[in-house]
């Protein structure tokens, strides 16, 4: 993941001009379960894969689905809308699922 840090107003924010582009076009992301080679196309989908690996779901926050798992310290904290549903929230799932999930180009 190339890019620059930016730190404005209060926020740090990762920056990447040009970065995952093809012809000025972003390149589309998407989520895989890795051992059913699954492209996750739904919250539902992924609210499976996830309970089954021992993730609970919270329910404290109307605005967000939340994951947490007892075992650690995490949180997976989604927007409610999966069209909101962005590559940082991908790599969030990966890094917390080590091996279970990839996240791909279209």
């Amino acid at each position: 993941m190339a890019g620059v840090w930016v730190f404005k107003n209060g926020v740090v924010r990762l920056e990447n001009p040009g970065a995952d582009t093809t012809n000025g076009r972003r390149r589309q992301k998407m989520l895989v379960h890795l051992a059913s080679n699954e492209v996750i196309t739904s919250y539902s989908a992924l609210e499976t894969k996830l309970l089954s690996l021992g993730w609970e779901r919270y329910y404290d926050d109307p605005d967000l689905l939340q994951y947490h798992k007892r075992s650690t310290v995490h949180l997976i904290s989604l927007p409610k809308n999966f069209n909101k549903f962005k590559s940082m929230h991908m790599y969030d799932i990966v890094v917390k699922n080590r091996n279970v999930f990839e996240v791909r180009d279209m």
